[in-house]
């Protein structure tokens, strides 16, 4: 698999079983199948007892038609949205469109050719019955999967959902290349989803293919990290595809900032410019370099630690060091004992943006 497949940027699809596993929309489907069922029945009352196979063909037929509506239902993405809600809102928008189609279908349903105008009206009825069942069902299906977010718009009023609980989690490309991401989701540290964006994937595209052998490395790095996050079936994690208006001629910094305000979610990032923008845009941010110094243990001053001195430093009779997680040491009286590991006394500590530097004094040669 080369690093330009496809497959890389496919959305997680559900298949399509009846079965599943949300009750509530398992609990909907059978009730428009039993509706659908007495429907048919009371069609069968409308139309003449003879033949007899007619009755049967009006009920199996109202089976199909609603097996056929829950078929083509299950086959498209599963969302998810607050039950209530979507029942209400459905049934509002599919009864309003049920009203409005039957007012078109009215000059079509009267014949012109049937004289009887109770046979007229029962067949406005029950047209108006099918379309009610189908579109209310379809608009609170609709609805309970949507997982996203809900806007129903009127002018100048907007109705958006509430995000309750844990927020989402957006990776910008920075954290995806720099690797250490996967590590740190493995611990489950991230009980929240995680959401990458359809163009922070194109931009890893665009850095694997650069001419540039660096970037190009870089690029194919963070590929093979999305899809190791992708592999782990442990791990909440979703590719972002819908492409908002408020994208519309905007780098990729502020579509992050525009969608992570949208699903009211976090950025993790390494970019510093980024950190910025979203800070002033009201967005929170983990930076994982923050999160790192973070983690680095803490000094005090008179405490003991082993360093080994690894250089020379700036000034005289100062030795150079690292800690195992790379935190600088600068040792006084250490520049004698290069390549040693030596007992040192912590003077201070300083933080810096770019990280922790301690400053010790030498005591004795391990």
């Amino acid at each position: 698999m080369t690093y330009n497949d496809e497959r890389l940027i496919n959305v997680r699809f559900i298949t399509p079983i009846f079965w599943e596993n949300d009750m509530g929309l398992l609990i909907l489907r059978c009730m428009f199948i039993l509706v659908a069922a007495g429907l048919s029945v009371l069609f069968i009352g409308f139309i003449p007892t003879e033949p007899e196979w007619l009755s049967y063909a009006v009920f199996l037929g109202m089976l199909f038609i609603s097996l056929g509506v829950i078929a083509l239902d299950i086959s498209v993405r599963k969302k998810q949205l607050d039950t209530i809600t979507a029942v209400y809102f459905g049934l509002l928008v599919g009864l309003f469109l049920t009203y409005v189609l039957s007012l078109a279908l009215t000059p079509i349903l009267s014949s012109p050719l049937t004289k009887s105008s109770i046979l007229d009206e029962k067949i406005r009825n029950a047209s108006q019955l099918v379309l009610g069942l189908i579109l209310c069902y379809a608009c609170i299906s609709l609805l309970m999967q949507t997982k996203h977010d809900f806007r129903f718009i009127i002018p100048y009023v907007e109705f958006a959902k509430e995000v309750k609980g844990l927020r989402p989690c957006l990776l910008d490309t920075s954290v995806i290349i720099d690797g250490r991401i996967a590590d740190v989701v493995e611990t489950n540290i991230f009980d929240g989803q995680l959401v990458i964006p359809k163009f922070v994937i194109s931009e890893l595209q665009a850095v694997a293919d650069s001419p540039d052998r660096l970037r190009r490395t870089r690029g194919r790095r963070g590929l093979d990290i999305l899809n190791r996050l992708r592999t782990k079936p442990d791990i909440d994690l979703e590719i972002y595809e819908r492409e908002l208006p408020e994208f519309a001629n905007q780098p990729v910094d502020l579509k992050l900032v525009v969608l992570a305000k949208h699903l009211q979610g976090k950025l993790v990032t390494n970019d510093y410019n980024l950190n910025k923008v979203a800070r002033v845009h009201g967005v929170p941010v983990i930076n994982f370099n923050d999160l790192a110094n973070a983690l680095k243990p803490v000094f005090l001053p008179g405490e003991h630690i082993e360093v080994r001195i690894v250089k020379v430093g700036e000034e005289a009779g100062q030795g150079v060091g690292y800690l195992e997680d790379g935190t600088m040491v600068v040792v006084e009286g250490g520049r004698d004992h290069v390549n040693e590991t030596v007992h040192i006394a912590v003077t201070s500590v300083l933080q810096t943006s770019a990280g922790r530097m301690v400053f010790g004094r030498y005591e004795s040669a391990c």
